[in-house]
């Protein structure tokens, strides 16, 4: 049966490339010999292919690089007005005429871009034009595509600081609104590709969904780009806006890409100045996305960028990262009440690795992390899952490679009250760590104070084991 289908959308596939290689030959004897109307035609009907519903997203795709391809030589016939004889205003009111709404508008965004680079009207006005017109398809895969081929034509023609389009001091929020209403219609489009088809399997239907995220995705690249975005705009519209998609979506995969999109393509600088709006979205996000990941990520970004530059640690403690970071954590490992315990243990994992690179000097906040795993352990049988012990063992190492100082990482309070909570294979996994620990920096426990401590941790769970332990490793 699957091999019948994918024989169909091959035979499918193949015809439609047949049409448009058909179409385009006319359609480059016209252009050949000037006749604007005759191209029209021909740009049409091959750009009519693109109206099936019987190609998945990725042979879809193959279809419409074959039209972008052909689009593009039209593109340039447009822009010589000697070629043609029609005054760009006039070829734009002249492409709304094709018969069909799908050829229209990819001619139609075609002509725009070539208007915009003419400079005849301000760019503002025609982008909204075209963001607008191109609501007429709603079906998901037409109506994403043809959003990204308006995007790819128009994204060096934003009206941006320093641009060619710049226009009036107000037309970086132009740019900016046509950007993000863009994204917001990609995305619904996206989403609502879930629905399509019969009988679909979900996992087909969310690898086919998650082959096309980077058409979505790139919209956040291109707001990134935009010079004319300063930190306050990016603080009170463009954040805010996409923070509010993501969360009025409510699908999985969207969320998930989406918060990692944010993470990975604005500046750390935004991230940290509007850490509190950022993390605000997380605990409101479904409960089956893997917010871990997203947090983790977000972490190290921060981490790496305070590493970069003593000057920046002061915004960090101004800004309370480390509270806000907790506050978060706390509220999702809360909202998601079907997390794992190994997920909540990763998060903590890069919280205390944040913490140890950002404040080093602040033992009370490694403590309080070592305690927020404590409490998150609270009421459960000793762990056993291997990957959740592996994570507690990271958890544990963390402090002592960072201060390479046993005992100032077992005077936390918080230190053994987590070694409790190991069963007897980790907690001795955990000794061997401990008793390295020491060997390694030539450690001197110098007080019976000390001993005593060292020995408390070590001994917690599994003292003869432990003892051995000591005894081996010497």
């Amino acid at each position: 049966m699957i091999s019948n289908i994918a024989e169909d959308e091959d035979k499918w596939l193949a015809e439609g490339i047949a049409g448009i290689q058909h179409n385009a030959f006319y359609m480059h004897r016209s252009l050949d010999s000037n006749n604007l109307r005759e191209a029209l035609k021909y740009s049409a009907q091959m750009l009519s292919e693109l109206r099936t519903s019987r190609l998945s997203p990725h042979k879809y795709y193959e279809l419409y690089m074959r039209a972008f391809d052909e689009l593009r030589k039209l593109e340039i016939f447009f822009k010589d007005e000697s070629k043609h004889g029609c005054s760009i205003i006039d070829l734009y009111e002249l492409v709304q005429h094709a018969g069909n709404i799908l050829p229209r508008l990819y001619l139609l965004c075609t002509v725009g871009s070539v208007y915009i680079k003419s400079k005849e009207a301000p760019a503002k006005d025609v982008l909204k034009d075209l963001v607008e017109m191109c609501r007429g398809v709603q079906h998901p895969i037409r109506g994403l595509f043809l959003r990204s081929y308006l995007s790819q034509v128009s994204r060096d023609k934003l009206p941006d600081i320093g641009s060619d389009y710049e226009g009036d001091a107000d037309t970086v929020m132009d740019a900016v609104e046509f950007v993000l209403q863009n994204f917001t219609e990609m995305n619904k489009l996206w989403v609502r590709m879930q629905h399509q088809g019969p009988g679909r399997a979900k996992e087909k239907q969310e690898k086919e969904r998650s082959e096309l995220r980077d058409l979505v995705g790139k919209n956040l690249h291109v707001l990134s780009q935009i010079e004319g975005i300063d930190l306050e705009m990016y603080k009170d519209t463009v954040l805010p806006r996409v923070l509010e998609q993501v969360v009025n979506c409510k699908d999985e995969l969207a969320q998930y890409y989406l918060m990692d999109c944010i993470i990975q393509v604005f500046p750390d600088e935004y991230h940290l100045q509007t850490l509190e709006t950022l993390l605000g979205a997380c605990p409101q996000l479904q409960p089956t996305v893997d917010i871990k990941t997203v947090l983790s990520q977000l972490m190290e970004r921060l981490s790496n960028y305070a590493a970069s530059s003593a000057e920046v640690l002061p915004d960090f403690l101004q800004v309370e990262a480390f509270a806000k970071l907790s506050s978060a954590i706390g509220k999702v490992i809360e909202a998601q009440v079907d997390m794992p315990v190994v997920g909540a243990i990763t998060l903590y994992v890069s919280l205390l690795t944040f913490t140890l690179r950002v404040h080093p000097d602040r033992l009370d906040y490694v403590d309080q992390v070592l305690g927020a795993c404590v409490k998150k352990l609270c009421g459960k049988p000793k762990l056993e899952d291997s990957k959740a012990t592996k994570q507690i063992v990271a958890l544990l190492s963390a402090p002592l490679e960072k201060y390479n100082d046993i005992v100032t990482a077992l005077t936390l309070s918080n230190y053994p009250r987590v070694m409790d909570h190991l069963d007897n294979g980790t907690n001795k996994i955990m000794a061997m760590v401990i008793i390295q620990s020491i060997m390694k920096n030539s450690t001197c426990i110098s007080t019976a104070d000390k001993v005593g401590l060292f020995f408390s941790v070590l001994f917690t769970s599994s003292p003869l084991q432990n003892m051995q332990c000591i005894f081996l490793t010497l």
